[in-house]
């Protein structure tokens, strides 16, 4: 295994609940992962990182963590993850395990213990517990609101009776915020690091990595109208088939020097505090005594890209999320002007920039780039969502970002079921329903539960193959089938074929690891195009069929007459149909 893997690896992520399921009791687990690792090891990955599957009660499917060290029993035990982490290894692909160090459930032993002291207690020290307002305390300790929707604080009945102080939950009310200036606090991660590396993962990617530390004396603070629901990043405005983000301007070619700066504008108190910097560099530490190149990945929602960079440090964490990328629409000027802004602010640092299109708290990418109208982070789609645009023109949208993604220089995530095609799952039953952002809304909001439908494996079989019942968590749509893997596989022209092809490509080429540049379209504002390393790269996001050679330089005209690497749609020689992309060889 090679020396700083992370700078160019493919890392598919795994939502245990919803990837496959051993037993059939509707639940994915541990041991449903081990049976399908042969899958994605065809597929060509080289890590896969898993979202929660520690002890919960699952009041937020699992990131309410009430014993860090052990598994939850719906997911397996502790030998179940022995057993997948093996398999994985002897398979050459590494493990990245979720961390939640924010928040934790309120059924964890320190909470419970906290609920059962009196204010000022070393136990309650471990959170955010603070004395209301008003003459009695009837007030919350200030104007902070949960990203879930309502008050961010809670008042607790004291042991006597009497109603209470209040804690801090910047998430449900059943995930109370840890308080980050406790050494106490500090030490218990510390050890959790410890366990898990001790097991033999090869990294931790780190929930809400902009959160933990709160701005001191908790400031009151109201967040813009058209803030997002994750405060930092903002989420999408109003623009169609998405936001344009408002990156720095660039010539094609030219870099963009980042102005690396750790102020923090007008960002809401509890997000991208610089207290965090000194956590990951303590965390980064102790996992640099371990053998085997072990990472943190941050969940950092914080603007503009050059503050991300902060938190990839040479002293810090591995890798950061890129949802600027993510949140960037099919647009060719927008594209080019992210990922020039994201080369430079990640390089200026030393790191590789991240790209990604779809996880598990955003509207899958084959939906997401067919809306007509924004969608906020978090909100989530459903039957009554305005404008949900076409699905064929969603797909076709979908494998053309996804081609040009994979092209780029650095390290790229894949979320389960993007290599089928699966969009979001919208026509859910009000009644199936579990995201905690739908109740504390009162269905105002859809939340995440249409990208977290268990997946399909086999068309004819029951739950299309995620279990061996008819069980899901989540219902599955009837046009699942239509996308299951075993329709798909070495069937030319299926999105998982196209996905193969691209990780295999992307490999032969060392695209992960090359150089990108611009090349010149003349007046063709729609395409983006570059060169990496012998390949050349050719996206065409407008609305009609372009002649490559009537719009690349002479240099690449033979490129462009031949037959591609690899193409998203269906192409002839020579001609890009619109919303396509072409790998070409030069």
């Amino acid at each position: 295994m090679t020396s700083e893997w992370w700078r160019t690896a493919v890392i598919y992520q795994i939502y245990p609940r919803s990837f496959a399921d051993a037993n059939g009791d509707g639940m994915g687990d541990l041991a449903g992962i081990t049976a399908r690792l042969g899958a994605l090891d065809e597929l060509g990955v080289d890590a896969i990182w898993l979202s929660p599957f520690y002890t919960s009660p699952q009041h937020d499917a699992g990131y309410d963590v009430a014993d860090y060290r052990d598994v939850d029993p719906l997911f397996g035990t502790l030998a179940d993850f022995d057993a997948m982490l093996a398999e994985a290894h002897a398979r050459g692909i590494r493990v990245i395990v979720d961390l939640v160090p924010n928040h934790s459930s309120n059924e964890h032993e320190w909470f419970q213990a906290a609920l059962a002291a009196a204010p000022g207690s070393p136990e309650r020290a471990r959170y955010l517990f603070r004395d209301g307002r008003g003459e009695a305390g009837e007030l919350p300790p200030n104007t902070w609101d949960s990203v879930f929707g309502g008050p961010a604080w809670t008042r607790v009945t004291e042991a006597d009776g009497r109603p209470g102080q209040w804690y801090l939950h910047l998430f449900d009310s059943s995930q109370p915020d840890f308080d980050w200036t406790n050494e106490e606090v500090r030490e218990e991660f510390r050890d959790i690091l410890r366990f898990w590396l001790d097991r033999g993962v090869d990294g931790f990617r780190v929930d809400v990595a902009h959160g933990l530390v709160k701005a001191e004396g908790l400031p009151d603070w109201t967040p813009p109208a058209d803030g997002g629901s994750m405060g930092g990043a903002g989420g999408l405005a109003d623009d169609q088939p998405g936001a344009e983000r408002p990156v720095p301007t660039a010539e094609p070619g030219v870099p963009l020097e980042p102005e690396i700066s750790s102020e923090p504008g007008d960002a809401a108190p509890f997000w991208a505090q610089d207290g965090v910097h000194e956590i990951y560099r303590d965390w980064r530490a102790l996992l640099d005594g371990y053998p085997g190149d072990r990472i943190l990945a941050a969940e950092a929602w914080v603007d503009p890209l050059a503050r991300v960079a902060l938190w990839v440090r040479p002293d810090e964490m591995h890798q950061s999320f890129n949802f600027a990328y993510l949140e960037t629409p099919w647009q060719a000027p927008a594209l080019r002007r992210v990922v020039d802004e994201s080369l430079a602010a990640f390089g200026a640092v030393g790191a590789p920039s991240t790209w990604v299109l779809s996880n598990h708290d955003v509207v899958r990418h084959p939906t997401r780039l067919a809306l007509t109208v924004g969608n906020l982070q978090g909100h989530g789609v459903g039957p009554r969502t305005p404008g949900i645009g076409d699905p064929a023109t969603g797909l076709r949208r979908a494998r053309a970002a996804t081609a040009l993604m994979l092209a780029l220089p650095g390290s790229a995530y894949l979320y389960q079921g993007e290599e089928l095609g699966l969009p979001e799952a919208i026509d859910l039953p009000d009644d199936a329903r579990q995201d905690p952002t739908w109740f504390r809304t009162n269905g105002e909001r859809y939340g995440r539960d249409g990208c977290r439908v268990p997946i399909p494996w086999e068309a004819a079989a029951p739950s299309y193959g995620f279990g061996p019942t008819d069980a899901s968590w989540l219902p599955q749509p009837a046009e699942w089938a239509d996308y299951a893997r075993d329709r798909q596989r070495d069937v030319a022209g299926s999105t998982w074929s196209m996905y193969r092809a691209a990780l295999h490509l992307r490999r032969e080429h060392g695209l992960a690891s090359g150089a990108l540049e611009w090349v010149d379209t003349r007046d063709a504002a729609d395409l983006v195009a570059f060169t990496n390393g012998d390949v050349l790269v050719v996206a065409n996001t407008g609305g009609t069929t372009v002649a490559l050679s009537e719009v690349l330089p002479a240099e690449h005209a033979t490129a462009a007459a031949a037959q591609p690497l690899l193409a998203s749609g269906d192409v002839a020689r020579g001609i890009l149909p619109a919303d396509t992309t072409v790998w070409l060889a030069r």
